[in-house]
């Protein structure tokens, strides 16, 4: 894993964005993000709206034994409408911790809960039957799909979204 910018809290404002969200295996997850990539990119083509922020990765539940609750999406400039599909959303305002890496996602996550632990830094989480539940949990791809395909070549920033 390479560190770009190290752990930190940054402030963000509320974000808009369009994105689609499904529940789907851990085992797989992966590959299920990048198809639902290419389909929210061809979405945009088709209608000639012009990203303005990251395509993003969110996870709402996460159980690594069982479904994942995750969106992919795109920060938009403005609110703009969806479909039945694709939906209008928002990535909510508040305190984040963060890290930006390249590589190795397994390991950078672990590196910002470590991080966020030792700091005594409180996420907005909770446990439920589906499992950990998340305010606003994400990794934004800096590096666009688009001109670089190379998954290990993307700069990733992980958010997680802290309790006030």
């Amino acid at each position: 894993m390479e560190v770009l910018e190290p752990n930190r809290v940054v402030e963000r404002a509320a974000r808009d964005c369009l994105g689609i969200r499904v529940v789907t295996p851990f085992r797989g997850m992966l590959g299920k993000r990048d198809e639902l990539l290419d389909e929210l990119i061809a979405w945009l083509d088709d209608r000639t709206i012009d990203d303005a922020g990251p395509f993003f990765l969110r996870l709402h539940v996460i159980d690594m034994s069982g479904p994942m609750d995750l969106e992919v999406g795109v920060v938009t400039p403005a609110p703009l409408r969806g479909d039945a599909r694709v939906r209008a959303g928002t990535l909510p305002a508040g305190r984040y911790a963060t890290l930006t890496y390249r590589n190795h996602s397994l390991r950078a996550n672990r590196a910002l809960l470590d991080w966020a632990a030792a700091e005594g830094l409180v996420l907005d989480r909770h446990e439920s039957a589906a499992g950990d539940v998340f305010g606003c949990r994400y990794e934004a791809y800096r590096t666009d799909s688009r001109t670089e395909p190379r998954k290990t070549k993307w700069a990733v920033e992980l958010g997680i979204r802290l309790a006030d």
